[in-house]
Formats: C-alpha cells, structure tokens, sequence
C-alpha cells in the first residue's frame, strides 16, 4: 500500500486470480518425501489477474474503488513519490504515494501494451482521469513522470518519435515542449534542480564516434537549452548517485576493457577523483581484458558491438573453437557495457582453449533505439539469428586465428532458447550447443516476457467481446533439423521457465530419432544455485569434446571438483 504524504490516506491495489491457472514442479530432492510445489501462472494469450484500486481513510475507516478500467484485462501501478537518499532507508518514506494529499498518479495499460495512460486519482472523485495518453504500433515502454515547479508541470520521458527523450507537461496534461531532442536515447531523468531550471539524465548514443551502449550524465535547461555532458568520454557510467540538492553526483564507471572507477562531479562537470579498483592480483595471475570489435549486422548497414575473451596463454599463430555465449534480449544484450569480476560463461569458459565472444544483435538492447529494440517483434524465436552468425563470419575472416569450422553457441534462459533455435536453423554452421533453462516454447512461458516482446493480437468480435490470440515459433518444431551437438540443461524445480520447455524440446528430438545430451539438475531453479559448477564443468566437456576433439566420458571423476 501507499500512503498519501500527510497520512491520511493510502491506496491498495487489489488482485483477483481467480482466472489465473496453477503451475505445479516437483522436488524429487525433498526429505523425507518429494514434495509439490503449486503457484500462479499466467501464460500467453491466458486470463489474468484483475486489479481493484481502492483509497482508505483513515479518520472514519472508510473506503471506496476507484473506476480504472479502460481495457480488457489490463494492469496498473499506483506510482511512488520520488525518493530521496534517506527514503531508501525508511519504510515509511519508500511508501508515499506520487501527488498531493488529495489525490495521486497512476499508470494503465492495455493487455497488448500498445496504449499506456498516465492517470490522475483524485482522493474525492471515484474515477480516474487522463493526463498523457500514449499509443504505438508495438508496445509502450514508460518511466515514472518527474513533477517540478511545485507540481505545476512535469517532465515525461517518451519514444513517440523513435527515440527515448524527454518532454515538459503542464500538470493537466498540456504539452509545453519538447526538452531534448536528437538520434538518441534518454535512459532516465537522475536528478532536478528546481531552482537552476536544470534536469540532470542519462542518456546513450550522443556522441556518434563512441559505443552507443555507453551511458553519460547530461544536464540541460527547462526550456531545452545548454546540453552538456558532465561525466568522462569512452567510458560507461553503470551506477550514477546523486545528491539530494542535485548539486554533486558521484559516477562509478567503466568498461568491460577497463579498470572500474568512481569519482565526484559537480553540476558543471567539474571532477574529483575517489577510487580506483585494484586488479593488479588478477593481472599477477594472468587475467587479460576481453577485446572489444564492431561488426555489421546481416543487413550491412546496423553496427553491432562485441567483446572477444581470449585463452590468456592465447597464442595467434594457432587456430581456436569460437563460442558465442548470447542473450537475445529484447530487454538486454549478452554484450556487458561494464567490468565485472568475471563470468563464468565467457572470461573462464575461454581458459578451456575457447575464443569466446559475445555481440549485440537488432532486436536487442533497448538502449539503441526504438526501432533497434524492436526488430524482432513477431520473430522472436529467429530475428537475432542471422545476425549472430554473421558476426562469426566476419570475426573468422578477419583473424585467422579463428576456425570457423569449430563453431559453439551457448545461452541460459533467453539465451537458452536462441542457442537451441541458432543449431536448429543453421544445422551444418554451429556445430555444438549448450542451452541452459531455455524457454524453447513460449506458448507455456510467462505471459509478460513473451507477449511484450513478441506481440499478442487484440480481437474486438462483432459481438463486442475482446479475445486475445499469441503464435510464436517454437524450438520442438524444427528438432528434425538437428545435425551437431546439443546438451539441454534445466533445473528440475525451475518456477520461472518450467522444465516442460526443455522436456517439449526433448520429446521432438527423441521422435525425430536423434541423439542428444540432458542434464537435468534436482532442486535447482533457475540460476541452477549451488550446482552451478557442476554445471560449468560439464559444459567444459561438452566444448572440449566436440570442439576440441578431448573427450572425458572415460573418467568417472571431474577431478577439477575435487582439487582442495
């Protein structure tokens, strides 16, 4: 619940599953019986929860629905307030409705998420009034409205135009103007001074001789004047704080080929640096930053970025496998814009004797642009394929160190189901692949992820009534096709990608008379918890096998798990 800022009142979403079918796993593993675990689980063009918003009083106990329907089995969200640094330690404060003692703001939208509303509670009315309406042709994507000038006007971020930038509103809806404007992508508002007429954001692909994935601090004026970036060139600010005056802000930046470090930066750009990460044990032991490169999608026109990881023994006059390790988004791209301390699917992967790369592909990361983000809408099992194989081709063509006939593909989860799709399409190019809790049949996964991204089609009978229809491509429908190698990988207890998405690919392989490997983890979910090396060691024979022509079916032992 949220509570109205003097504590009068608060609002309370309420959810009716009825409608909402059960999903059920079982725990083999569980003592001293295997035990049932049953949930709710909305799959694709299912009935959902129906919300009822209700506003309680607290001087006579009283309460009342607010009227926010609009749409056939739509969702909302009662927005917070803004917070400031203190809020995120108190409860209280993390729990204040966004507006006035008399009323508060909302969000509504449609089933197909094509139509999205910013609406107005007030606490004395019983329904709700639109402020902004928005409407695309594949789904609207929001950010929380930043209310200024003491609530008179606020500032609303948009991809009406193809792009993610902002736009001043008068309070009662009224565009006033727009305040950035350009070929790029506004990621969030991070802070206003009110008083300097300044809006501090985020924002990525500004300057075009820089990776598009790259985020910077930005300031500009009320009236749209006066850009300036603030923070550093050719590095990504992955975490940006700033203080509650707007008057300082502190940037840990980075890039996967970079030292992480942090530093303290006024409203100006003015820089104070304050720590740098100390890698010089993992340089000691040998550690080497990936590589990045840029190549060009299928179409020869849309850049992709990447990063090549490299054996650290690496040797260029021999020839190497190569690994794509992917995610096909739509809501990430398995190329990371910031150093981590290591990945186990790419940094260590490659010590086997792997090239390993990871690049974007169109349809990927939202923070290229609107069209960028949505190329795969209606294709969600192919659109990145031909683009990742691509991006192999050049790579091999490019360094000869590469062998383009030792080719692996490996994904968990979204990645899951593109590396078992990418094997299953292009049989006689990959020739092995580890697809890990992979929703290779997204008919049965959840509906949020595969209806945003794929689309659902609204139909309106003449009769009046609103029915919902979903299609996609699944992976069990081309298993016949299967000429390489292919480990299937699911937890047994996965509550979020239900091992019937492996079983489903599992049953066609089977019929279409092929062999194959599975590995079925008890009691894991999805991040395959503390049988995660097991895992990784297993995939490591896998590639070895048949990449590497190394096989180890002769040793019972994975003698790397026991080494104290």
């Amino acid at each position: 619940m949220l509570w109205s800022p003097d504590s009068k009142r608060f609002a309370v979403t309420k959810y009716d599953m009825t409608k909402v079918k059960d999903l059920w796993v079982i725990n083999s593993v569980a003592q001293p019986r295997p035990t049932l675990q049953t949930y709710k689980y909305q799959m694709p063009g299912e009935p959902g929860p129906v919300d009822h918003l209700f506003i309680f009083d607290m001087a006579d106990g009283s309460c009342k629905e607010i009227n926010v329907a609009a749409y056939k089995d739509q969702d909302t969200d009662v927005l917070r307030r803004t917070m400031k640094n203190a809020d995120r330690y108190d409860d209280w404060r993390k729990s204040v409705w966004m507006g006035d003692g008399d009323g508060f703001y909302m969000i509504r939208r449609s089933r197909d998420l094509k139509r999205t509303d910013l609406l107005r509670v007030d606490v004395a009315a019983d329904s709700a009034r639109t402020i902004v309406h928005e409407t695309l042709n594949t789904y609207v994507e929001t950010r929380n409205p930043r209310f200024v000038n003491g609530g008179k006007d606020f500032i609303w971020w948009s991809e009406r135009n193809g792009w993610a930038q902002l736009y001043l509103y008068g309070a009662d809806g009224t565009l006033k103007r727009k305040i950035t404007d350009g070929a790029f992508h506004v990621e969030n508002v991070l802070a206003v001074d009110e008083a300097a007429k300044v809006i501090y954001f985020q924002a990525m692909g500004v300057d075009k001789n820089e990776n598009p994935y790259n985020g910077h601090v930005y300031r500009i004026g009320f009236d749209g004047t006066g850009m300036k970036q603030l923070d550093d060139p050719g590095f990504n600010s992955n975490s940006i704080s700033f203080s509650d005056d707007a008057k300082f802000f502190v940037s840990n930046f980075s890039r996967v080929d970079s030292t992480p470090q942090s530093a303290l930066y006024d409203g100006t750009g003015r820089k104070t640096p304050l720590q740098e990460a100390d890698l010089s044990l993992l340089f000691a032991a040998g550690y080497k930053f990936p590589t990045p490169f840029k190549v060009k999608a299928a179409d020869g026109v849309t850049d992709l970025y990447g990063y090549m990881y490299k054996p650290f023994d690496f040797d260029s006059t021999k020839t190497y496998p190569i690994i794509d390790y992917v995610y096909p988004g739509p809501q990430v791209e398995g190329n990371s814009e910031a150093w981590s301390r290591g990945f186990t699917r790419t940094d260590r992967l490659a010590q086997i004797g792997f090239i390993v790369i990871t690049v974007g592909n169109r349809g990927g990361h939202p923070n290229r642009s609107k069209w960028y983000h949505n190329f795969g809408y209606g294709n969600l099992r192919d659109y990145g394929l031909e683009d990742q194989k691509y991006a192999i081709q050049q790579l091999a063509a490019r360094y000869k160190f590469i062998d383009i006939d030792r080719v692996g593909i490996h994904g968990h989860s979204g990645g899951g189901f593109m590396s078992t799709a990418a094997i299953l399409k292009y049989p006689d190019f990959f020739k092995a692949a580890v697809s890990c809790a992979g929703n290779h049949d997204n008919s049965i996964y959840n509906r949020w992820w595969s209806e945003q991204h794929h689309g659902i089609l609204e139909e309106i009978t003449a009769a009046g009534d609103t029915t919902f229809k979903y299609s996609i491509d699944k992976n069990q429908d081309i298993a016949g096709n299967l000429k390489g190698h292919l480990m299937l990988v699911t937890g047994d207890i996965d509550d979020n990608v239900s091992p019937s998405n492996t079983i489903r690919v599992v049953n066609a392989l089977i019929r279409a008379n092929k062999r194959f490997e599975m590995l079925v983890l008890p009691g894991q979910r999805h991040g395959f918890g503390d049988m995660n090396e097991y895992f990784f060691w297993r995939m490591a024979d896998w590639y070895s096998e048949w990449l590497l022509g190394t096989s180890h079916r002769d040793q019972v032992d994975i003698r790397e798990l026991n080494n104290d």
